[in-house]
């Protein structure tokens, strides 16, 4: 079993910046792969960026290209996503996921625990 923890999220004017961070327990983080999702009101769970194993591959959603950088520290059982440029359309609750597998997914099926979520908005 894996537990995922998320903090950073918060309140913060359109261009602004936010890191989360997602601390993991409980397997072999370093043979995870890691993702972030994230949930805005009435709308489906969608894919944000993703890492696999070693940190030497990432994967990013159009729409956060550019402004995103998804990182992990394996010796810290860490997984971060840097957010600059914030607009208000990234306002949403965001979710750590971790896979069994070494290789990064951009869909939710690649992945096999969730974290609780953390709320970011990013006000106009």
């Amino acid at each position: 079993q894996v537990q995922l923890v998320e903090s950073g999220g918060g309140l913060v004017q359109a261009g602004g910046s936010l890191r989360l961070s997602c601390v993991a327990s409980g397997r072999t983080f370093s043979r995870q792969a890691m993702g972030w999702f994230r949930q805005a009101p009435g709308k489906e769970r969608e894919f944000v960026a993703a890492i696999n194993w070693s940190g030497a591959s990432t994967y990013y959603a159009d729409s956060v290209k550019g402004r995103f950088t998804i990182s992990r520290d394996n010796a810290k059982n860490t997984v971060y996503l840097q957010m600059n440029v914030l607009k208000p359309e990234d306002t949403a609750v965001y979710y750590c996921a971790a896979s069994r597998f070494v290789t990064a997914a951009q869909s939710m099926q690649g992945y096999h625990y969730w974290g609780q979520g953390t709320q970011v908005t990013a006000a106009s």
